[in-house]
């Protein structure tokens, strides 16, 4: 039932509780609403509460049901990160106080860094980076900075034809240009392919690893060697972290930098636009370029350290989306390191299973082993004009949020599906059985799937025409 808006549901007369004083508010002229306050609705408190609340319960989270696009967007957040991070010590505190005062707030930082050099087997962190894509921008231009340092005029970045779309976004930013490699039939990256690609203008491949295909790039040793050999630097895009966290680390399979999704791994929200948090590691040979400040101890005492001559200076205004950083730095201490493990040993259980159940009755292009995802195709159905969108709209009239669609590009009509470690098997086969009644009632009933969603609150929307014309008041 469709909830309205307040203004909608304004009455001429309302009665009071408590008389209640009448208040002469001091405010300047300059700050005062325009028009009569006669045009505010007319409610009662029970009024505006039952309507907030109704409206609540039309959306969609993490605490209603599965989230089968998982750490992309929605990772379960647990209650006492939020709890820790809303404590009167984190909340009130202000990054222009002086050192003496925040040490608490710095020792989490410099210990953050350190659980993440471990945790991905770089030498150096900075925890500026105010989202995943950000952390690339800042990699690139530490990338850059450097090998204008060595003096090597290198302006090539490859990537996979399966990258995140942020990926040559970034490096373009940057000031690089890309070059893009075909994916080989396992759906990896092939060492003979990229050899044709590596010389001495060859700054960075970036790759995902698992890939985007959820599958680990097995020869990625190889390509380590073949790019460190004539000189450039490999990166890690860490939007996958979560499929070998605890068991293997980007460092040791070679890579010279690390950008990470604190919201994808380790548990911080990112839904709905923010806040998140992509922190960035890299080698010995990279800590320099830094960005600054960084957080230093000596003597048992913390301080913000700017004395970095190399360093490419600030990505974000003061030292990062903090009370992010809290959560995150929660949910490691909470884990540890056997906590890490099962993370990645659980998700992908998890996506193996789903793979194997859903395989039945979808076609899986890359049909082996995955990690934490997997990657369906539905092009099958375009001879019933059904395309992938119809069916994850359809989804929603199960209730249930839709996987993620149309990516990696390399799959025509994908349907990624990744289901993280915290669900359960009950609800991995109620997700399974929702699929599969709208994959019978696409082949029975077709018109019901492409009108979809039907039983919604909302139907369906020209979305190329609501991302553009957007209508965020009454």
């Amino acid at each position: 039932m469709l909830e309205g808006s307040l203004f909608e549901k304004k009455r001429s007369k309302v009665t009071k509780y408590v008389d209640t004083p009448k208040v002469e508010l001091e405010i300047p002229e300059r700050f005062l609403r325009r028009g009569s306050l006669s045009k505010f609705p007319s409610l009662s408190e029970l009024e505006v509460v039952r309507h907030f609340t109704n409206l609540s319960r039309l959306n969609y989270g993490i605490d209603n049901n599965i989230y089968p696009l998982g750490s992309c967007s929605m990772k379960y957040n647990p209650k006492i990160n939020e709890s820790l991070a809303e404590l009167d010590e984190f909340v009130d505190i202000h990054p222009y106080m002086d050192e003496e005062y925040v040490q608490g707030a710095l020792k989490i930082i410099y210990e953050l860094e350190r659980l993440l050099c471990e945790i991905t087997g770089m030498d150096g962190f900075t925890l500026q980076p105010s989202a995943g894509a950000h952390g690339e921008l800042t990699g690139l231009l530490i990338a850059k900075a450097y090998f204008k340092d060595k003096k090597e005029e290198r302006d090539l970045v490859i990537v996979p034809d399966s990258a995140h779309g942020t990926n040559p976004a970034s490096a373009v930013m940057a000031g690089f240009k890309v070059v893009e490699v075909k994916s080989d039939e396992r759906g990896l990256v092939s060492p003979s392919t990229i050899k044709h690609f590596l010389n001495d203008r060859t700054a960075l491949i970036m790759l995902t690893n698992p890939n985007t295909l959820g599958l680990f790039e097995e020869d990625i040793e190889e390509i380590a060697y073949l790019t460190h050999k004539v000189g450039g630097l490999l990166y890690y895009d860490g939007a996958n972290l979560n499929g070998i966290v605890g068991i293997t680390r980007p460092g040791d399979m070679g890579f010279d930098i690390v950008h990470l999704n604190l919201h994808k791994t380790f548990s911080t929200p990112h839904g709905g636009g923010g806040p998140g948090s992509g922190p960035l590691g890299v080698k010995d040979s990279l800590v320099p370029f830094l960005p600054v400040p960084r957080v230093s101890l000596k003597e048992g005492v913390y301080s913000l350290d700017y004395d970095f001559p190399k360093s490419i200076g600030k990505v974000k205004c003061f030292y990062g989306n903090f009370t992010v950083l809290i959560k995150a730095y929660s949910y490691i201490r909470l884990l540890g390191r056997e906590g890490l493990r099962s993370i990645a040993e659980i998700s992908t259980l998890n996506a193996n299973y789903l793979q194997k159940r859903i395989g039945e009755f979808l076609e899986i292009p890359y049909k082996r082993l995955c990690k934490h995802e997997f990657v369906a195709s539905l092009k099958s159905f375009r001879s019933k004009g059904i395309r992938a969108l119809d069916i994850a709209k359809r989804l929603i009239d199960k209730g249930f949020h839709p996987p993620t669609i149309y990516f990696p590009l390399i799959v025509e009509e994908a349907f990624m599906i990744e289901p993280t470690e915290t669900e359960s098997l009950d609800s991995l086969n109620r997700f399974v059985s929702a699929l599969r009644e709208v994959i019978e009632e696409a082949d029975i009933n077709p018109d019901i799937v492409k009108e979809a969603p039907k039983e919604h609150i909302i139907k369906r929307i020209d979305e190329a025409k609501a991302s553009r014309m957007l209508k965020v008041k009454w």
